[in-house]
């Protein structure tokens, strides 16, 4: 039997310690579809479906469109909504966000985005029709000169975890932090996918106006994709670090738009892949 619990359901389960078995209760992340629909001069259409932890869904879907060029400003955004359509099923109810944007505030090819692609939870934005270059959507090399101690950013992958609630209570959650230059946490988001996670974000900085994200660093759990650097570079982060490897495209993404790009930050080791000059 499983029960809703907000971010977490919980699950009978079996328990196996060498040859006891036991039964329990334990807690299981959330993992439910939101649908990301766009509406515009009268018209609404869906975008995505992304696989997502409830929570923090406007800024998900915010991030998102920053990040996919659809929208280039707060102001751009007039107002998210849930669809409480009675004709839903309750639980879906809030699986459905709706963004009206001011007419022609999109000047993106909306095209692309035309067979409704799924976001999957681990691998980010795959299946898409086409994946603009950072190039063509006016994007350059990153020109911030922040400096920052290589002891202080071995203790960041604790201070993300002590944010961590979810994760402390299920384990089985990804989360992404954004620290300033001194190392303390601006904003902290966890969620089945970590470029979810970087996406809420990246909308908590748009929705409040903190964009872009100079002299800061970004942490992911997990290993750092291409989805998580190009999504950093959208929001104009020069430090990228996360727990495990970084992908090939990745390091490609950092050298090119000039990140400083931290891979195995365990302990008091790290190897940095691009732009070692910002860590001192």
């Amino acid at each position: 039997m499983i029960e809703r619990h907000g971010r977490c359901v919980e699950a009978d389960v079996v328990a196996l310690e060498g040859e006891l078995r036991t039964r329990k209760r334990d807690e299981v992340v959330t993992e439910e579809p939101l649908e990301l629909a766009l509406s515009e001069g009268g018209a609404t259409r869906t975008l995505a479906v992304t696989m997502r932890t409830p929570g923090n869904d406007f800024e998900l879907a915010a991030g998102f469109l920053y990040d996919e060029a659809i929208v280039g400003s707060r102001d751009d955004i007039i107002g998210m909504s849930y669809c409480l359509d009675a004709a839903l099923n309750p639980q879906q109810q809030y699986n459905v966000v709706t963004v009206e944007c001011r007419a022609g505030a999109t000047a993106v090819d909306l095209a692309r985005f035309e067979r409704h692609f799924t976001i999957g939870s681990a691998c980010g934005v795959c299946g898409r029709a086409q994946l603009d270059s950072l190039h063509d959507l006016g994007v350059r090399p990153l020109d911030d000169a922040v400096r920052v101690l290589a002891n202080l950013l071995y203790e960041l992958p604790a201070r993300m975890q002590q944010a961590q609630r979810v994760f402390a209570s299920t384990g089985g959650l990804h989360a992404a932090a954004l620290f300033d230059e001194h190392g303390d946490a601006l904003v902290v988001r966890e969620d089945v996918g970590r470029h979810n996670a970087v996406d809420k974000i990246v909308g908590w900085g748009l929705l409040g106006g903190r964009l872009p994200f100079a002299r800061c660093v970004l942490l992911v759990s997990g290993r750092a994709s291409y989805e998580v650097l190009q999504k950093s570079i959208m929001a104009g982060i020069p430090i990228v670090c996360s727990v495990s490897a970084p992908s090939s495209l990745a390091v490609d993404l950092a050298r090119e738009f000039n990140v400083t790009l931290v891979g195995f930050l365990r302990g008091n080791r790290a190897n940095i892949y691009n732009a070692p000059e910002r860590i001192s």
